[in-house]
């Protein structure tokens, strides 16, 4: 059994200065790949030289929707498209639409938001999504812009089950990370059972959200083991089926990862 880290930051400082170790700790827990997900392009560069000398992490480029615009360049569509053609490039992302932690005039986040799906439609790489309170203008505007087109993941999942549907209605998957192992997490726990078997992934989205028994810690990909098991406790299939089936569903959605590193 391998499993498949689909969403991690090793480039953050908490993982950076302990790849190595990382490294054997990952197949020590038979978690075989990891997509490591940007969030600025200041940052991208460590994300794709990451991806270049491990040749069993890929990278995706984006600028992650709490980034403030004031703060850090702001992502246009020929940038993106330019820095994707890197083979070691899978996807678009992280990106998205985040209400819970910026609040005001947010049309500079749904703008950049449109900015990475025309980039994931021209390049024709998938999207990574992140949404936190804000899922109806997600699906809206992954509608308008025709986001379905590309597909991708909705990573971290912490919404309800009518946005979960909405998710696998426009063609996207739905990736549980360590918080779907937490004891208030009943709602979720639902949904992770409900999500068709073939669109289903798992992460860590490390260093962060670590699962039990982890939780508290600084997380890492070979954590994403505890993750398959809570979803294969939940239903009720052997942890060697969802091993199977999450990273089988890793390759088809991302084939380039396929091209470039699948053994």
């Amino acid at each position: 059994m391998q499993l498949v880290d689909s969403h991690c930051h090793l480039d953050f400082p908490e993982l950076h200065g302990t790849l190595p170790q990382l490294l054997e700790r990952m197949a020590a827990a038979h978690v075989g790949w990891a997509l490591c997900a940007g969030v600025t392009l200041e940052r991208f560069p460590v994300v794709l030289d990451i991806a270049r000398r491990h040749p069993n992490i890929f990278a995706a480029v984006g600028v992650h929707p709490d980034t403030d615009e004031e703060q850090a360049e702001e992502p246009t569509v020929e940038r993106l498209v330019s820095l994707a053609a890197d083979p070691r490039v899978i996807a678009i992302g992280e990106t998205g639409l985040d209400y819970y932690r910026l609040t005001g005039d947010l049309e500079w986040q749904r703008q950049r938001f449109r900015v990475h799906i025309e980039s994931a439609r021209q390049c024709s790489k998938p999207l990574i999504i992140h949404t936190r309170s804000a899922s109806a203008d997600t699906l809206r505007l992954l509608r308008e812009e025709q986001g379905g087109t590309v597909g991708g993941i909705f990573h971290c999942f912490t919404e309800d089950m009518d946005t979960a549907r909405a998710a696998l209605d426009l063609g996207f998957h739905i990736s549980f990370s360590g918080i779907v192992t937490f004891k208030n997490a009943k709602a979720l726990k639902e949904v992770a059972r409900f999500v068709p078997l073939d669109r289903l992934l798992i992460e860590t989205d490390a260093p962060y959200l670590a699962p039990v028994p982890h939780r508290g810690r600084t997380n890492e990909p070979s954590y994403v083991l505890h993750v398959a098991e809570e979803i294969s406790r939940l239903r009720g299939m052997a942890l060697e089926e969802v091993g199977a089936a999450t990273t089988a569903n890793f390759f088809r959605l991302f084939p380039t990862a396929r091209e470039a590193g699948h053994a």
